[in-house]
């Protein structure tokens, strides 16, 4: 590895001692096996005390940001959503949808069954079946507590960067190892963990969507329009979300499954 200086012995034996301090926090740490997910989860906090965690943020986010009560947007927000919460199983009365006003093509989720869409992404959505695509997917984001998993693993990331600096001894050679393998944690696990993330919010918000009474397929649509809408975009392996490529595919085998 050309970023080690020294001996490849002794660069060898820095990875492996760090190697081990990261293995030895992830097994620590244990993990949850999600049936839906079909996966192991990494949780260290549960869904209520994320929750806790994220409430003050949502009531700033809500005195900071400006909310739209113009019915153009509210109307047709309130009227989709009840929809998709009762069809990914949930009840309507426990949770909070709110409407920003904001040119943001974005919407987004906090623990304690928190959304928030803004309306510039209300503008270019066509019909209800597109807003009802991304009121799944972030819905799905709230149920599969992915804010706790990566909550957790910039937990354990952090912890075990720490054991594998005591491990190293703060040598030149050691600290060029985390530095290394800090940005092989991001890029390796964190990220693509995110990515996952975001793939499995679609597959589940198609899944609302379609129990809910609206036609999958505008889910495709409105993903079509949001890649033609941007530009520059990192390379997929150094970004939180999947490439509009990855997304429609994965969008497009989860459309055909459904019944």
């Amino acid at each position: 590895m050309k970023f080690l200086k020294g001996s490849p012995d002794r660069a060898r034996g820095v990875m492996l001692r760090v190697g081990a301090a990261l293995a030895l926090i992830s097994v620590a740490a244990g993990c949850t096996y999600n049936e839906a997910l079909g996966r192991n989860q990494l949780l260290f906090v549960s869904q209520g005390e994320m929750a806790q965690l994220a409430s003050s943020a949502w009531t700033d986010l809500k005195k900071k940001e400006p909310i739209s009560n113009d019915p153009k947007y509210t109307s047709r927000v309130n009227r989709v959503a009840p929809k998709i919460i009762r069809a990914a199983g949930g009840n309507p009365a426990q949770w909070e949808v709110q409407v920003f006003a904001s040119d943001q093509l974005n919407a987004f989720a906090l623990p304690g069954n928190k959304i928030g869409i803004y309306t510039g992404i209300l503008d270019i959505m066509e019909n209800d079946a597109q807003i009802a695509a991304v009121l799944g997917h972030e819905v799905a984001h709230v149920l599969f507590n992915h804010s706790g998993e990566r909550y957790s693993q910039a937990a354990a990331t952090q912890a075990g960067l720490g054991a594998a600096s005591a491990a190293v001894g703060g040598s030149q050679t050691g600290n060029a190892a985390l530095q290394a393998l800090g940005l092989g944690v991001q890029v390796g696990a964190i990220l693509p963990f995110s990515r996952k993330h975001e793939l499995e919010a679609d597959k589940f918000g198609v899944r609302y969507m379609h129990r809910g009474g609206y036609d999958a397929n505008e889910a495709i649509r409105f993903w079509q329009k949001m890649a033609a809408s941007k530009s520059g975009a990192p390379p997929e392996f150094l970004s939180t979300h999947p490439a509009d490529a990855t997304r429609i595919s994965a969008l497009q085998r989860e459309i055909s499954l459904l019944k």
